[in-house]
């Protein structure tokens, strides 16, 4: 069965970095922040999705997804395919993001704004919105992370 990693959180809380980390060997990373340029972004992610899904990869969508209005279509359209869904929750830590952030240069860098927008709208991912497994994820303070599943409730 195919699997997609949904990822929640603010913009640098280590969505990507635990990508690179922990998934990379196994799922196609999509992310919106690929084509920065392109008109229906949206559109253009659900179709990389399903088409790696039909290909039977596994996918890990590298996204703030805050609120379940942008997880529950990505969740439904894995389903839809066949596949699992496992949600990774990054719990805000505004002050860090907002410190990594500064690090970044040219348009890897988010304005400050932006975090602050995202951080309005992000909910904790729960089973009741279609995740067949939640995971929360801490950094270690060591370069790791620790991850911790979610029972259902």
């Amino acid at each position: 069965m195919a699997e997609v990693a949904l990822m929640v959180g603010l913009q640098a809380s280590g969505k990507s970095t635990f990508y690179r980390r922990e998934l990379a060997d196994t799922h196609t990373h999509i992310s919106k922040d690929n084509w920065p340029n392109a008109r229906h972004r949206e559109q253009r992610q659900r179709r990389e999705i399903g088409e790696a899904l039909t290909a039977g990869r596994d996918v890990a969508v590298d996204n703030t997804n805050p609120s379940p209005h942008e997880r529950v279509p990505l969740i439904d359209l894995a389903h839809e395919k066949g596949a699992k869904v496992i949600g990774y929750w990054f719990p805000p830590d505004p002050s860090l993001s907002l410190a990594r952030n500064a690090q970044r240069e040219g348009r890897q860098r988010v304005p400050n704004v932006g975090v602050f927008s995202t951080l309005k709208r992000l909910t904790r991912p729960t089973y009741d919105e279609g995740f067949d497994e939640l995971y929360t994820v801490h950094q270690d303070g060591q370069g790791g992370f620790t991850v911790e599943r979610q029972e259902t409730t």
